[in-house]
């Protein structure tokens, strides 16, 4: 057997490979590499353990994690601690869903294309446009996807997108298409949303694609309808809206609004936080788009014996038609997490979606306004949000997260690490799950750190 018991191959199958290939040794194999690079001695790792002491050694490893079931959760920016019913863990963690993956036969996939079906019809109807696809890996690479899609259509390499956007999407836009020799510019800010007179001077006849999220990324609205109109004063042009899926339901559809796509995360309907993802990337849009789409389109149809059934009606990847062709090298859904959110959508329904909506804005706005009361916080806009806000303070923002952690508490996201000219303070986010206790501490212990 081999000196290492990990590797199955014995000393005997090693020779005999090795003679195949005409070397010697495993260090006539890798004789390329230079010595300099080569690793000398054995690894530092500790000596075996038994699967005991590796389970007891693992638990003491994730004792060290705080999760949201030890802190009260009010950080955001695009990731939420919001309320999972049971029933969604109870159906993907069925046998027959928990291994979800691409339908690569969909004759004999037709419980995954249902889902993904029903999944495109609740985001089709929720962002009010025609179409929606079957999900891209977050909303960042959704931002991004959207905007090449766009740019495909228009036939122009420049992008303008809001400073007001989410900076990760940002940071992948700007490698898309530095990688694809497109230009990227940023329309500034005006406060804490799109300045709509910066915008005007940049949306020149050279943009093919404007990106603004509202809410934005401080979590406060756009006012969408001018920069439609200004994306829309010349033929070929499209606008993007990045957006929270939890504000549509009681908040204008962008498909009302004009609005060509939708992008955004999933992660908010079911998706537990899981330390950074995976999550869900949505991307809605009208039907002049539907040959440029990344991922797919599951249709229904009917069997040769007239049965309900669904079928794969698009997939434009470079595995099932010709490479150059295609139109993103996106290579598979998330279909997991596009089962949670569907079951998230059906078992919470209209009346329900729309009172989780209702009480993160009550929330959000119960904590402003005690914040905002507190003397030494600063208000820094008076602008429209949904169900996260911004603080000022003089104070060192680290050390008031820290506090706050102390007591219990996930404050927020850093002002001054997003943008330094914004100064010490936070984007504070409110869910549903927030209780005015957790709210209330919160307040208590802001007031004494200031």
């Amino acid at each position: 057997m081999s000196k290492y018991p990990y590797i199955p191959h014995t000393d005997e199958e090693i020779k005999e490979m090795l003679d195949v290939v005409g070397v010697s040794s495993l260090e006539d194999l890798f004789s390329d590499i230079p010595e300099e690079m080569k690793m000398k001695g054995e690894l530092d790792l500790p000596a075996s353990k038994s699967e005991g002491e590796v389970f007891g050694y693992l638990s003491k490893l994730a004792k060290k994690n705080k999760t949201t079931s030890d802190l009260a959760c009010f950080m955001g920016g695009g990731a939420y601690d919001h309320y999972i019913p049971s029933v969604v863990s109870h159906i993907t963690g069925r046998s027959e869903f928990y291994t979800a993956y691409t339908p690569y036969q969909p004759e004999v996939s037709q419980g995954t294309l249902q889902y993904i079906f029903e999944y495109q019809t609740l985001m089709a109807n929720l962002t009010g446009m025609d179409y929606a696809n079957a999900s891209l890996y977050d909303g960042q690479s959704a931002v991004a996807e959207a905007a090449i899609m766009t740019a495909q259509m228009s036939k122009k390499n420049k992008i303008a997108i809001s400073e007001t956007a989410d900076p990760q999407a940002i940071t992948v836009l700007r490698t898309y298409t530095h990688a694809r020799g497109m230009e990227l510019v940023i329309i500034p800010r005006d406060g804490m949303v799109t300045s709509l007179e910066k915008a005007k001077e940049i949306v020149d006849e050279t943009v093919g694609t404007v990106i603004i999220q509202s809410p934005n990324f401080y979590g406060y609205i756009e006012d969408m309808a001018p920069f439609v109109e200004l994306a829309h004063s010349q033929k070929k042009r499209y606008i993007i809206q990045s957006t929270d899926p939890t504000s549509l339901p009681i908040m204008k559809k962008p498909g009302e609004l004009g609005v060509d796509v939708v992008v955004g995360d999933g992660q908010a309907f079911g998706i537990p936080l899981q330390f950074g993802g995976p999550y869900l990337g949505i991307l809605a849009f009208n039907k002049p788009f539907i040959r440029k789409i990344p991922g797919r389109i599951v249709g229904q149809t009917e069997d040769m014996d007239g049965k309900r059934s669904w079928v794969l009606t698009l997939s434009a990847r470079e595995q099932h038609i010709k490479r150059e062709r295609a139109t993103s090298n996106i290579c598979s859904n998330q279909g997991l997490n596009v089962l949670a959110a569907t079951v998230y959508m059906s078992s919470l329904g209209k009346k329900g979606m729309k009172e989780v909506s209702y009480q993160c804005i009550a929330k959000s706005h119960y904590l402003f306004e005690k914040l905002s009361g507190l003397d030494k916080v600063k208000v820094l806009t008076d602008r429209p949000f949904f169900k996260e806000f911004t603080i000022g303070f003089d104070k060192d923002a680290d050390e008031v997260l820290a506090k706050l952690e102390e007591n219990g508490i996930l404050g927020g996201i850093s002002l001054s690490r997003i943008d330094e000219s914004l100064g010490n303070g936070l984007i504070i986010a409110v869910t549903e799950k927030r209780t005015k206790e957790e709210m209330d501490t919160f307040v208590k212990t802001l007031e004494e750190v200031l």
